[in-house]
């Protein structure tokens, strides 16, 4: 990656929800993919019915985009961006 890439490169943090559900995580990597996001770190805990899951990840695109797609996913019940998980790169 080269230097200018990576100080347009942005961190989020997202909390998702989701029904446990055959290949649910599968899905939800692959939106997080084909949106062009890329997966920092991930937390996964089972909560019942549900599974909670916390990623970290990087991209260069509106983090927005992202979101709604995520929550178009019928097995997905709830997605929140963290406060604070912006980490812009700006010029003096």
């Amino acid at each position: 990656m080269n230097p200018q890439s990576q100080s347009s490169m942005r961190s989020y943090t997202i909390n998702c929800r989701m029904t446990r559900e055959a290949a649910s995580l599968e899905r939800l990597c692959q939106v997080v993919r084909i949106r062009g996001f890329r997966i920092a770190t991930m937390a996964v805990e089972t909560a019942g019915e549900h599974l909670d899951i916390a990623l970290t990840l990087e991209g260069t695109r509106p983090i927005a985009m992202l979101q709604s797609q995520l929550e178009k996913l019928h097995t997905v019940a709830e997605v929140a961006l963290a406060s604070g998980s912006v980490a812009r790169s700006r010029s003096a």
